[in-house]
């Protein structure tokens, strides 16, 4: 009996580690099915949109302990896309993002927590300019499901930031300081 039960403890601390071994996730951003956009109050009457164009990077993700996890997104500054061709020239000047002194823009967790149910903590570092800063973001969870597709699963965030940290204040009282950045990834387990 004594082996019997030696074996079954044996047995089930091993499928325990193997779950919990299981449970951590690697993932690559799908550029096509995610998305960066972003919108700037425009001479006090409007909001102007525009979005970063194919974003890269891996999630590392683990449900069962989401302190093991990480996330690292990037852009290139020359992929913004506002509809206007005249518009996104000014923004990859100097004026604005200066895409060919600083060719992109990246956000690199330090550590993630649960809030809730779906909810995630994620404080990192965002570089935009050159500059970077720590930022706190709430991350759901919108999803997570073999498809035709291969694996995937999917985050979404909204946070804001002033465009004067890190160093682009060109056109003070024309455009607000204010950036709100609207985030989905889908990305596909590899």
């Amino acid at each position: 009996m004594k082996q019997l039960l030696a074996a079954f403890i044996t047995s089930l601390v091993i499928v325990v580690c193997g779950a919990r071994t299981l449970a951590q996730s690697n993932f690559k951003v799908d550029p096509v099915h995610s998305f960066i956009v972003f919108k700037i109050n425009h001479l006090n009457v409007s909001s102007a949109w525009g979005r970063f164009n194919d974003p890269q990077g891996t999630v590392v993700w683990d449900d069962n302990d989401p302190s093991k996890g990480r996330v690292e997104v990037s852009v290139q500054t020359a992929k913004v896309d506002t509809g206007n061709p005249k518009r996104d020239q000014h923004l990859k000047s100097p004026d604005f993002f200066n895409a060919a002194q600083f060719p992109t823009l990246t956000f690199k967790s330090n550590s993630i927590t649960k809030k809730g149910e779906g909810e995630f903590e994620v404080a990192g570092d965002l570089t935009v300019h050159g500059v970077t800063k720590p930022v706190t973001v709430t991350v759901k969870k919108v999803g997570e499901a073999d498809t035709q597709m291969g694996h995937r699963a999917g985050w979404e965030t909204t946070f804001t930031v002033k465009r004067s940290d890190f160093g682009m204040s060109f056109m003070p009282g024309g455009i607000g300081d204010d950036v709100t950045i609207n985030v989905g990834i889908e990305a596909v387990k590899g």
